[in-house]
């Protein structure tokens, strides 16, 4: 058995690469059907408002200007398709907070988290969904099958608050910068969208020295 442990965000493009990418190494891998996935909350800005900002706006701030904006789209656009992974940013109009989306996350089980997370990201993503918003996760999850009053009932009482902060502070222990990170059993890390062909390397390392 092989515990994957997966830091990223849902507003990160790279992540959503990455993870599409780890799916296919598992699928590829012969035993890919032993690993054990979770996924840990990471904010790539954490001090956005609850209610998050504009997108332009945000992106101009952190990148420099528009042009700096449409490059970097541009990039990550080509590097979705050439993955199988669709991205529209010409939909995309909010930066959202995404602390509420990895409080829920910690509240499924851990079967279903993997279903909504690519859930969420295809909301921003693709359909341009403010994931800042409680009713569009709720609805969300809804669609997945969960029940939403229970959810929003358990994140009024403050459920999930914990795992976010213990995630965010065992991801600056390990000196986390960026996302994806990836680790397996404790022991390898992988920062980055790494090939699935990689992602397979070093699960079959990690497979022969567990059972060594």
């Amino acid at each position: 058995m092989i515990q994957i442990d997966i830091y990223s965000d849902m507003v990160c493009p790279w992540c959503r690469i990455g993870k599409s990418n780890l799916m296919k190494a598992l699928a590829a891998w012969k035993d890919g059907d032993q690993a054990t996935v979770s996924y840990r909350a990471y904010q790539l800005d954490p001090e956005l408002p609850p209610e998050g900002k504009p997108f332009q706006e945000a992106m101009a701030k952190k990148m420099g200007g528009v042009h700096q904006i449409a490059q970097a789209t541009d990039q990550v656009t080509r590097a979705g398709a050439a993955a199988g992974v669709p991205f529209r940013f010409d939909r995309v109009t909010r930066m959202p907070n995404t602390k509420l989306a990895h409080r829920l996350t910690a509240l499924l089980p851990s079967d279903k988290q993997g279903p909504w997370v690519d859930a969420v990201m295809k909301a921003y993503f693709e359909e341009g969904q403010d994931i800042a918003l409680r009713e569009v996760l709720l609805s969300l999850a809804s669609e997945l099958g969960e029940d939403a009053e229970a959810l929003g009932r358990r994140l009024d009482l403050g459920e999930g608050e914990t795992q976010v902060k213990d995630d965010q502070q065992q991801a600056a222990r390990m000196g986390v910068t960026g996302v994806p990170f990836f680790v397996f059993n404790n022991k390898y890390a992988l920062s980055g969208a790494y090939p699935p062909d990689q992602i397979v390397k070093v699960l079959e390392q990690t497979a022969a020295e567990a059972a060594d």
